[in-house]
């Protein structure tokens, strides 16, 4: 089979897609032929061994996918070949056919196409648990989305909007503008311009409620600046590239909540939280009333371009790997 493997620390472009043996399941396990697979900001850094994981050489990069089912191991009664899935894993996403834990398995739900259910796993996720159970958010509140024209981001927008929260999306350029204004974003900021935290106070009569920051750098503390008394900061990673040092006199003035979020151990830490939230999620996403932007496709021989986008955060929404034909 194809996969694209990593044999060097180090920039996309060190990638290579290579003939490797086929992958057999052990207990409780899957092989999933694996139809589209989504790019994820992590997937850069494991790739240049900057992740807070070192994944030991060689290894086939990629963190969710969506297929079907082609073997299973045992204690799997739960699953038959032939059923359509998606799922999020550390790695092995980015080849055709996939080693998948069964307790990583979702069902895809309704009729939707194999490349929007690779996109939804980890960036819905990871919005659903920030607004749901981290921020709590309610109806009519400010949520300010930074980043809001990348995966997380705009999901983070389009769900704001499902839950019934007030959308400002700061985002850079003309073009993620626009998408985040398509989005349901009532502001887009541009958050390269200067006096972040005025233009925010002044779109929102006061300041933003909920913050959710999957970009760190120097946005974060202007955003946190921005924010009404008593709200909540949610920080989900660092796609800058630089973690921000938030002065906590900030924090005491302003009387907020900062809280993190780390996806791949939210199950684990909230797990009735965790179940709430996906089952509501899903639900949502089988009836269509949120879906994920695609932003670009790219097939499997062009792996390295597609991480590239995503490195220089050139990206609009999400961008897939076709691995097959299939959609």
């Amino acid at each position: 089979m194809r996969a694209v493997v990593c044999h060097a620390y180090g920039p996309p472009e060190g990638l290579a897609v290579q003939e490797v043996s086929a992958p057999r399941p052990g207990p409780g396990e899957a092989i999933v032929a694996v139809r589209a697979a989504a790019v994820n900001f992590p997937d850069v850094l494991i790739a240049a061994d900057r992740y807070q994981v070192t994944v030991p050489l060689p290894f086939v990069p990629g963190s969710e996918l969506a297929g079907t089912i082609l073997e299973t191991g045992s204690d799997a009664a739960e699953w038959r070949p032939g059923e359509r899935v998606f799922a999020t894993l550390p790695t092995g996403a980015f080849a055709e056919r996939a080693v998948v834990p069964l307790a990583s398995l979702t069902r895809i739900p309704g009729d939707m196409p194999y490349a929007q259910a690779a996109a939804a796993g980890v960036a819905y996720r990871t919005a659903y648990h920030a607004l749901r159970s981290v921020a709590r958010v309610r109806p009519g509140q400010w949520v300010m989305v930074l980043g809001a024209a990348g995966g997380v981001g705009s999901a983070a927008v389009d769900l704001a909007r499902r839950l019934g929260a007030r959308v400002v999306a700061a985002a850079s350029g003309p073009e993620k503008l626009a998408l985040c204004r398509a989005r349901g974003a009532e502001h887009a900021l541009d958050y390269t311009l200067p006096d972040l935290k005025s233009r925010l106070k002044e779109c929102t009569g006061g300041g933003a409620d909920i913050v959710l920051d999957p970009v760190g750098g120097p946005y974060a503390e202007q955003a946190l600046r921005g924010m009404r008394r008593g709200g909540t900061f949610v920080t989900l990673g660092y796609a800058s590239g630089e973690i921000p040092a938030i002065p906590l006199n900030l924090v005491l003035l302003k009387g907020v909540t900062v809280r993190g979020l780390e996806v791949r151990t939210f199950a684990h830490d909230a797990p009735e939280q965790s179940s709430r939230d996906m089952a509501e999620l899903l639900g949502l996403l089988g009836q269509g009333q949120i879906a994920p932007h695609i932003g670009a496709r790219f097939p499997l021989e062009r792996t390295a371009e597609a991480l590239r986008l995503v490195a220089d955060r050139s990206a609009l929404g999400k961008v897939v790997i076709d691995v097959s034909e299939d959609d």
